[in-house]
């Protein structure tokens, strides 16, 4: 699968006025890429743009609410008519509640799905045709490793990270079997030391570290130019699938053995605060 070569592409990243959208912003456009930042926070992407700018990197950045889809469409128009398109989208913005299922609320539950599963959908559905059309672009997911496994007061994240995962496949087949150039790339990242799981706590550092921004939004740059399909954070998350294969009994217990469903238990996070 082939990879893209950032000089002179656009790359749309979503929620990337703060965490590893901004990082990304930056080692994207080290490598030559036109950066546009979509966020929810005006200030927030505009002083990403500045702090581009300033570095001398072309950036552009716009307050959009992904889980609109009326102001994902009109932003799209916007970005296309000035770019011409989007080469890479990154659909990274996320929220998360960490409340058992019986204290989330149901606005709270209702903004998980919209901001970390439809906002795909309607970002997708906006840049995709013009990328088929030139034969040219890269989807990305940010998802997560409880995407992978269902984790104890993640009840609407973890669902909403397996959905999202299960679209970019289904879309990684539909754009295979059109014989299409554009790709995909999954994400699927232990937690991130960026705020958004802030308290969570992992029992075996040395095999599932809670994982440091800068370092992951190099991964990902990486992964985006050289064509990767699937990239999981750290690499023993792959591991998940195979394990599937236990009888669910022991699967639960290999999971209780490496604190996974412990890992929530001091959470305290930004809630509804895009990644």
């Amino acid at each position: 699968m082939s990879g893209i070569d950032f000089a002179e592409s656009t790359v749309l990243i979503t929620g990337g006025g703060s965490g590893i959208g901004r990082l990304m912003a930056f080692r994207a456009a080290e490598r030559g890429a036109r950066i546009v930042i979509w966020d929810i926070d005006s200030a927030a992407g505009h002083a990403v743009v500045a702090e581009l700018t300033e570095a001398g990197f072309e950036a552009t950045s716009m307050a959009v609410n992904v889980s609109d889809h009326d102001a994902v469409t009109s932003a799209a128009h916007s970005v296309t008519t000035r770019f011409g398109g989007v080469d890479v989208l990154i659909n990274n913005a996320g929220v998360v509640n960490g409340l058992p299922v019986l204290e989330g609320t149901p606005e709270g539950i209702r903004r998980t799905f919209e901001v970390n599963v439809l906002a795909h959908y309607w970002t997708t559905r906006a840049f995709l045709p013009g990328m088929l059309e030139r034969n040219r672009g890269r989807i990305v997911t940010i998802a997560s490793a409880s995407g992978l496994v269902g984790v104890s007061k993640l009840t609407d994240y973890s669902a909403s990270k397996h959905a999202v995962i299960g679209f970019t496949e289904s879309l990684r087949n539909e754009l295979r079997g059109q014989g299409s150039a554009v790709s995909t790339l999954t994400v699927n990242p232990f937690y991130i030391s960026t705020g958004l799981f802030d308290g969570v706590k992992t029992r075996v550092p040395w095999l599932l570290p809670i994982l440091k921004p800068e370092p992951v939004a190099r991964r990902i740059i990486a992964a985006i130019g050289s064509g990767r399909q699937v990239l999981n954070l750290p690499g023993i998350v792959g591991i998940v699938p195979v394990l599937r294969f236990l009888p669910t009994r022991l699967f639960d217990a290999t999971a209780d053995l490496l604190g996974v469903n412990q890992t929530m238990a001091d959470f305290r996070g930004r809630a509804h605060t895009p990644r």
